[in-house]
């Protein structure tokens, strides 16, 4: 798109083809583990986008609808037709419903990976809405990472990619650390901008929707929040996310045991491609390639 150069990961045969869309500060290598297991059930493809991993730079962040028309032009090139499977995780799931509200022909499933919404604030308490605007950081405020904390990160993020093969584990870690500001800018107009654009765009197409929740607590929200917020805070979660289920008339919601948000596809791949397994099924039974 544009002339850009887009690092696309492929392996596997068949249709519809499954397409992993990474969360902000994510890349393609991340998602190897269910790139690798999608492709013993159909053709599985994952990518950076522009601006992340080894694809060339752009000026984050971008709209969503920008971000979609790159991808299904990066599909086109690569000579991968459509109607496809879109598998989004956090940040990559608004991406992947705003290509669904564009191309509505050319989505076949959606696997939505623990999503946000531009709904949240109305299902979460107000104590813990007001308490999470307080602990919003300044990012352009954030210092550099220290040696210490670079090694403590690297050891860290060697441990959680350990099943990864020596030749992807390395360069990713490396190109987090380097690169760990990308999710920042790439996030930045998602509470603006994105998600007003979503919300203008009208509902997803009636196809298969598998909404995936993690069950564990989220981390940040331990660490700052008092104990009595927390159970309905994640109450609140779980609640919008069978909401976004039930907005279609096939949608369905699964609650993730022994995940939390930013690694729920490595912490849990296998639910994760049972979902896609399920998905293609029910595609596929109704006459889908």
């Amino acid at each position: 798109m544009g002339g850009r150069r887009i690092a696309l990961y492929r392996a596997g045969a068949g249709g519809p083809p499954v397409v992993l869309l990474p969360g902000a500060g994510l890349i393609g290598l991340e998602y190897d583990n269910l790139l690798q297991g999608a492709a013993e059930l159909t053709t599985a493809v994952t990518y950076d986008r522009a601006g992340t991993g080894w694809s060339d730079p752009v000026t984050l962040p971008r709209s969503a609808a920008e971000v979609a028309e790159e991808l299904r032009c990066t599909l086109a090139a690569a000579g991968i037709p459509g109607p496809y499977v879109l598998a989004g995780h956090s940040l990559g799931a608004v991406y992947a419903r705003r290509f669904a509200q564009l191309h509505p022909a050319d989505v076949a499933g959606l696997l939505f990976i623990d999503p946000g919404h531009e709904d949240i604030l109305r299902f979460l308490p107000p104590a813990v809405v007001a308490l999470n605007e307080q602990l919003k950081p300044t990012w352009d405020a954030l210092p550099d990472l220290t040696p210490e904390q670079l090694d403590a990160s690297r050891q860290a993020l060697s441990q959680l990619y350990s099943q990864w093969p020596d030749d992807i584990r390395s360069p990713l870690v490396e190109h987090r650390l380097e690169h760990w500001r990308t999710g920042i800018a790439e996030g930045r107009n998602l509470e603006g901008e994105v998600y007003a654009e979503l919300a203008a765009a009208g509902p997803l197409p009636d196809v298969p929707l598998i909404v995936l929740t993690a069950a564990d607590k989220n981390p940040f929200w331990v660490q700052h929040m008092p104990a009595d917020l927390l159970e309905p805070a994640h109450a609140g979660i779980h609640a919008l996310h069978a909401a976004i289920a039930a907005s279609v008339p096939r949608g369905e919601q699964r609650l993730i045991a022994g995940a939390s948000h930013q690694y729920l596809h490595v912490q849990q791949p296998a639910p994760v491609l049972a979902a896609l397994r399920d998905l293609l099924d029910r595609v596929r039974d109704r006459g889908g390639r």
